[in-house]
């Protein structure tokens, strides 16, 4: 791969509209009524990040992208569209997927720890109550003193019965624990559980940087999340994609000026992530947005309309693509010129009509230049796809899942001592009516380097459990610290 980067070409209007790839990690937007050809534009980009070498993460919540391992050539309208644009020879190409899933099933599985989800996210998902929330927040609070790790659900629920039951010994020092907010807890992570949430949580862990790879060609690695049963919770979507990009941040050492990114994270249904969201978690996702590109990662939100996303969020989106927005109403008038009027204007045309005006694949597309400031507004046709639309078959997908050279790292799922273990072991010691005693603390242990060093030398499943164990263990004030700054009790590490 030279180490020069060319503009990436993504549209063709009155000129071509290329992308600087120095300034892809100062994020973007793709925005445009439901089947205006939004996934055709994120698949254009991720395929072209992937060419320069760029590693990019998305959700496939339609179950339709997953063809990107495979050559296209198959779609008459991809060919009708080359030769619009003035590409009749494109040559379709598949691209280097990793296909992860987290339930484990059309995928490598994608798990954290509920230590590391932190009680913020997971009050999110629990969909608790401001009071339930601190509780909750006490709950991992009085983890953190005892020495109680919490890897997977059924340790927040005995946690959660521990502190029910021992509430007014607790009470002095923590707070009022309200058997009502205990109950709510435990009736949320039931709830959960059984919606196959008990898969999200456990160990080995994710480890992100298994996200960053590139093919023998030097191309990047599109790592596909199958996201369409997981949609059917989305506001476990939407956090369970905000802990990814949280965990990026917090991973990711700062990068500077970079010539490309190092990454591309696709957040799709993005007006999911702002949805009855509590102004301080509101802030933290401002916080990583603004800071993330620092670590030379690029953040794309997908939605219908950018209006969609709070200002402080869409003022930091610099590259920008609109496809088509209907207006059949006076609101909808009114959210096109709002939309509009988060572009540069062309004098040549009126950006609010045309953008009701757009056919399928027509966009109104404005890119950062060298100086990172937004060029004016061009209409033009986004350039085709080079791979498959049609999905991969069952046997394709478990190929291409088989040979990942990360498969053993995450395959089998281990059970180590932790909260329940320890509690039952406590309760089952102790005469009844004996308060319990504090578990004895874990050593103290430098958690992040060493992670990184054992990750490097796993090859298997040992390994994989050894390395999460290292971001799981430590002194208190570790265990605090590594739920990073959407998920930690203090909102820093």
């Amino acid at each position: 791969m030279p180490d020069t980067v060319e503009p990436i070409p993504l549209a063709k209007g009155a000129h071509v509209v290329t992308m600087l790839p120095a300034m892809a990690n100062r994020h973007g937007l793709i925005a445009g009524a439901t089947g205006t050809g939004k996934t055709t534009t994120l698949r254009v980009l991720a395929e072209n990040f992937s060419a320069i070498g760029v590693p990019v993460f998305l959700a496939d919540i339609k179950g339709d992208l997953s063809g990107m391992a495979m050559a296209g050539g198959d779609n008459q309208k991809i060919i009708e569209r080359a030769a619009e644009v003035g590409l009749p020879n494109l040559q379709p190409q598949g691209y280097p997927v990793a296909f992860w899933d987290a339930y484990g099933e059309s995928g490598l599985p994608v798990r954290t720890t509920v230590s590391e989800m932190g009680p913020l996210l997971l009050a999110r998902i629990l969909d608790l109550s401001d009071i339930q929330t601190d509780v909750l927040t006490i709950l991992f609070r009085i983890a953190d003193d005892q020495g109680l790790l919490l890897l997977d659900l059924k340790d927040l629920q005995a946690m959660a019965r521990y502190c029910g039951d021992h509430a007014k010994e607790l009470k002095t020092r923590y707070g009022n624990i309200s058997p009502a907010s205990i109950g709510s807890i435990q009736r949320g992570l039931l709830a959960l559980e059984q919606q196959g949430g008990d898969r999200l949580f456990g160990e080995p862990a994710l480890n992100v940087e298994d996200f960053v790879k590139t093919d023998a060609a030097g191309r990047g690695v599109i790592n596909i999340l199958a996201a369409d049963r997981l949609m059917q919770s989305p506001k476990v979507y939407a956090t369970f994609l905000l802990w990814l990009l949280s965990e990026l941040f917090e991973q990711f050492p700062e990068a500077g000026d970079v010539k490309k990114p190092k990454l591309v994270f696709f957040f799709d249904e993005a007006h999911l992530l702002f949805a009855d969201t509590p102004k301080m978690l509101e802030e933290k996702i401002v916080q990583v947005v603004r800071l993330i590109r620092s670590k030379g990662i690029g953040v794309y939100f997908v939605t219908q309309n950018p209006l969609d996303l709070p200002d402080p969020v869409l003022g930091q989106l610099g590259n920008r693509v609109h496809h088509a927005l209907r207006a059949f109403t006076p609101r909808d008038v009114k959210n096109v010129k709002g939309a509009a009027g988060t572009l540069r204007p062309n004098t040549a045309f009126d950006t609010a009509a045309v953008m009701t005006e757009l056919k399928i694949g027509e966009v109104l597309i404005s890119m950062l230049d060298e100086k990172g400031s937004p060029s004016v507004v061009e209409r033009a046709l986004i350039y085709p796809a080079h791979s498959r639309f049609a999905p991969l078959t069952p046997d394709e997908r478990a190929r291409i899942i088989t040979s990942s050279p990360v498969r053993f790292a995450y395959s089998q799922m281990v059970d180590r001592e932790s909260a329940y273990e320890i509690l039952k072991k406590r309760a089952d010691s102790v005469t009844p009516g004996t308060p319990m005693s504090p578990a004895p603390k874990p050593p103290v242990e430098t958690r992040r380097p060493a992670t990184r060093t054992s990750r490097k030398n796993a090859g298997d499943v040992l390994g994989s459990a050894a390395t999460s164990a290292a971001r799981s263990m430590g002194t208190q004030l570790g265990r605090a610290l590594i739920r990073g700054v959407l998920g930690s009790l203090t909102g820093k590490r």
